[in-house]
């Protein structure tokens, strides 16, 4: 069958909580996502990818909507996106394509997700909170019409059938498929990562990121499953990609795998996320499609906050002026004129703290806010300096170098860029105070 369409199809192939060293192409020995790395070997591997908010809700406003969640007000979890708010699938729609979402929402305000907190998708096959409404082996998710439907199969595998089959039904008519999945997420009722039956044995004392290794956290009881739910998603999206091959569609189909954010494995708060660290912050991200193809690195810095201008971009669809992220294309196409890339990642950190840190290719300097609580305040006019990490001598941050009088000039250039950004995203201008720490 040949396609002659000349808009190409969409897809987001969006995991939950993975880490950018489960990768091979990062250096992990394990061979756990095999698909995901022949895939950003011959698309375009975003190798230095970050989430700018490291909490599910807040993460996936910005890319429904590709604007900080500050501005939209979805600064943490269980706040709904407002009716206002204009998300991909409303840009896709209003460019002729079927709109469809598959799996883990979190931008809704119960379960099951009401028709005006849809983001505008035609196709619904979602829940709100996945990870409560399902287990790994017990599916449930909510139709277009609110009725409860059980996927079979293991959860990623449910996900992924699903959209297999909506692919199949869209062969003729463009189409934008987000489909989020809950793997490598902890199962949160009983604070354990369950693989699938099998898999996590295959990786009981298997390699430790050097992060986890000198840190520890629950590290030894946690990361075998999580290693296990990794490897069924590469699976899962292998399937996929084989889908988009055997019905001759992977040449007008632009698909994109990122994650929301990292995991810590409580080695830096209590949790597993909310912090500024890379484990945290740092995730994988490739794209394929038309113009993306031909193994490109892009080494640039790259945000989530930039990622659904891009698809819009690289779909042949204007970037509207709300946007507050840039897109990839030009940078992929290599024209000098338009490679102006800014230097450094800007992240927004709530519910465990008020805090704010950049990213550059060097440093990492983060901030908190002492006085504010970060459930109930979204920003701050005052923040002290909190983290000082020198990347390049400390690629792990095992040396917090804030307050460290030796490092107080490295931090001026680091204090000023933070504070443009947060400007440049809307926020105001705070007063930083040095790091007490020593």
């Amino acid at each position: 069958m040949t396609h002659h369409r000349t808009r190409p199809n969409v897809i987001v192939f969006f995991t939950d909580q993975q880490r950018w060293d489960t990768s091979g192409l990062h250096g992990n020995p394990l061979q756990l996502t095999p698909n995901f790395d022949r895939f950003a070997i011959r698309g375009t591997h975003l190798t230095s990818m970050f989430t700018c908010q490291p909490v599910c809700g807040p993460a996936r406003s910005i890319m429904q909507t590709g604007i900080y969640p500050t501005t939209t007000g979805c600064y943490r979890n269980d706040i709904p996106l407002p009716a206002q708010a204009h998300t991909l699938a409303h840009h896709f729609r209003a460019a002729g394509y079927d709109t469809g979402y598959i799996g883990k929402w979190h931008l809704g305000t119960a379960d099951p997700v009401v028709e005006q907190e849809r983001g505008e998708y035609d196709y619904w096959m979602a829940a709100n909170i996945l990870e409560f409404t399902s287990r790994p082996y017990d599916t449930v998710v909510y139709d277009n019409e609110n009725r409860a439907r059980k996927l079979p199969g293991y959860r990623v595998d449910a996900i992924v059938d699903d959209a297999i089959r909506y692919i199949d039904r869209h062969q003729e008519h463009p189409f934008f498929l987000f489909i989020s999945q809950l793997e490598p997420h902890q199962q949160n009722q009983q604070d354990y990562f369950p693989a699938p039956d099998g898999y996590e044995e295959r990786y009981r004392g298997a390699w430790v990121p050097p992060d986890l290794a000198a840190l520890g956290g629950s590290t030894q009881q946690h990361l075998a499953g999580y290693y296990g739910q990794v490897k069924r998603v590469d699976e899962a999206f292998g399937r996929l990609l084989e889908t988009l091959k055997s019905l001759e569609m992977q040449e007008n189909t632009i698909v994109l795998f990122t994650s929301d954010h990292g995991c810590h494995f409580k080695t830096r708060n209590s949790e597993y996320k909310r912090s500024c660290h890379e484990s945290s912050i740092r995730v994988l991200g490739a794209l394929q499609g038309p113009g993306l193809r031909g193994g490109r690195q892009i080494e640039e810095l790259i945000s989530l906050v930039d990622i659904p201008p891009t698809l819009l971009d690289a779909a042949g669809i204007p970037v509207p002026e709300e946007m507050q992220g840039r897109s990839l294309i030009p940078l992929v196409k290599g024209r000098e004129e338009e490679k102006i890339w800014p230097d450094e990642v800007f992240i927004q950190i709530s519910e465990s703290q008020v805090g704010r840190a950049i990213r550059t290719k060097n440093w990492k300097y983060g901030v908190v806010a002492p006085d504010k609580d970060g459930w109930d305040d979204a920003h701050s006019d005052h923040y002290v300096e909190s983290h000082l990490y020198d990347l390049e001598a400390d690629p792990y941050e095992l040396r917090n170098l804030a307050g460290n009088k030796a490092y107080q000039e490295a931090a001026l250039p680091l204090r000023e860029a933070l504070i443009r950004r947060m400007l440049e995203a809307g926020e105001q201008a705070p007063i930083i105070a040095a790091s007490q720490i020593s």
